[in-house]
């Protein structure tokens, strides 16, 4: 095309078929009958598709002020607090607490990020604050479930109660099944040496977990057969003492003890507190016998209730979980009946010719006052007792007291028990030498297997 052809065309409209110089909608066309838009035209392109050249452009809608729709208006952010220095330092304190207000709060976060010494300041005194509330132990009290039985027995005492002096070994067997029950299977088998004094040396037995209950299920027998209950020994031993009872249980057993011993060592604790409840306070006085000597039902409950704990305590040890000594009430209770027995070890001690006869060959005769020890037991369980010297039935007198010693009530339980050397024994010690050394050593001699 010329330029003269160029310029004579300018004027013209074009021509009607020709769409591809058009801008805008095409009115004069229909749209195809069956397109993809179908009878009504194209869709509608999507919101985030890219616009066409010739697609007109798409102007959104003005928004609605909040002032057009008579909804209060929000509320200003607070301004931030601008404190200075000095102020900010003085609320270090109060912001390890957890004391300051919000707005203090911010203000004194935001000036740590700035003041690398308030930050040293503010991090010792979270930690001071910290020193202020140790973590709690997990285990629980081992007063607790005294503390709710007696709540709840003040509210509505029971039926049938249990007796005073069975109160110990109630409670001591429930804290020991509570450990068994914590312990796993391998732990049953772990290592466990039983301790206690023959003469004037000490001796020990190894066995395990399983074997210690074996042992407590064996010679709990024996307040068992007087109650008129099942022996769970099911042999004869040699003799009935608790040591031989234990060799007949743990030779008889083809394989050693495992955990299945605590189900009937349990049930024969059950068994018991249960038959002395029934029975009532009048059968304290039944004799148990221990084959070397006897001891009424009443001591011998308490005897079993010591016994319990000090092997709960060995238990304990081999696995490594903690264990607290019994309630004070409880544990004053087995103090008595082991200051009751030092006479009678001190007689027989005196007649196998390991302790010192004293300032006569002969004993003193019984109701008479003799020389005697002031036995004072400090801390848990503690009190005071006179120990006559001289013979089981000699009356202790103040005016006749030679010696005083003093120890702590758990170690005194531990001396007793043949976990503490009577050498070794902590003792405050007052008065006549050969006096206290008899009577530490016969509390050892009160200890067995």
């Amino acid at each position: 095309m010329t330029g003269t052809e160029a310029h004579d065309n300018y004027g013209e409209k074009p021509d009607p078929e020709d769409h591809n110089d058009r801008v805008g909608p095409q009115r004069d066309t229909p749209p195809p009958e069956n397109g993809p838009g179908g009878p009504s035209g194209p869709e509608p392109p999507h919101p985030n598709a890219p616009r066409t050249p010739d697609e007109p452009p798409r102007i959104p809608m003005p928004r609605t002020s909040v002032e057009d729709t008579g909804l209060p208006l929000p509320e200003p952010a607070p301004a931030p607090l601008f404190l200075e220095h000095r102020v900010l330092k003085s609320l270090l304190g109060a912001w390890a607490l957890a004391a300051c207000s919000p707005e203090e709060t911010t203000a004194v976060e935001d000036h740590l990020g700035t003041c690398g010494a308030c930050a040293d300041e503010a991090l010792r005194l979270r930690d001071a604050v910290g020193l202020l509330h140790p973590p709690e132990s997990l285990d629980l009290d081992p007063t607790l479930r005294t503390r709710v039985l007696e709540s709840c027995l003040d509210r509505r005492p029971p039926r049938i109660p249990v007796p005073e002096w069975a109160t110990p070994y109630d409670a001591e067997t429930a804290r020991l099944d509570a450990l068994l029950q914590d312990i796993g299977d391998a732990e049953w088998h772990a290592p466990v040496r039983l301790r206690w004094f023959e003469g004037d040396e000490q001796t020990s037995r190894r066995t395990t977990v399983a074997g210690v209950i074996a042992h407590l299920l064996t010679v709990d027998g024996l307040v068992a057969v007087t109650l008129g209950l099942d022996d769970p020994l099911e042999t004869t031993p040699s003799a009935p003492t608790p040591s031989s009872r234990t060799e007949a249980f743990w030779t008889a057993s083809h394989f050693p003890p495992t955990r299945s011993v605590r189900a009937p060592w349990r049930e024969q604790a059950h068994n018991l507190v249960r038959t002395v409840a029934f029975a009532g306070g009048g059968s304290g006085r039944l004799p148990v016998s221990y084959g070397a000597f006897e001891l009424p039902l009443r001591d011998s409950m308490l005897d079993r209730a010591f016994e319990t704990w000090v092997h709960a305590g060995d238990i304990a040890e081999a696995v490594d979980y903690p264990y607290e000594p019994p309630s004070p009430r409880h544990l004053h209770a087995m103090i008595d009946l082991g200051a009751r027995m030092l006479p009678t070890a001190l007689a027989a001690r005196r007649q196998a010719g390991l302790a010192t006869p004293g300032q006569t060959r002969h004993l003193v005769p019984a109701g008479t006052p003799g020389r005697s020890l002031r036995l004072e037991i400090e801390g848990l369980g503690g009190g005071e007792w006179l120990i006559p010297l001289d013979s089981p039935g000699a009356l202790p007198s103040p005016d006749h007291e030679v010696a005083h010693i003093a120890l702590d009530g758990v170690e005194f339980c531990q001396l007793a028990a043949g976990h503490v050397s009577p050498d070794e024994a902590a003792a405050g010690q007052l008065g006549d030498r050969e006096a206290i050394r008899d009577v530490l050593f016969a509390a050892a001699s009160l200890s067995r297997m």
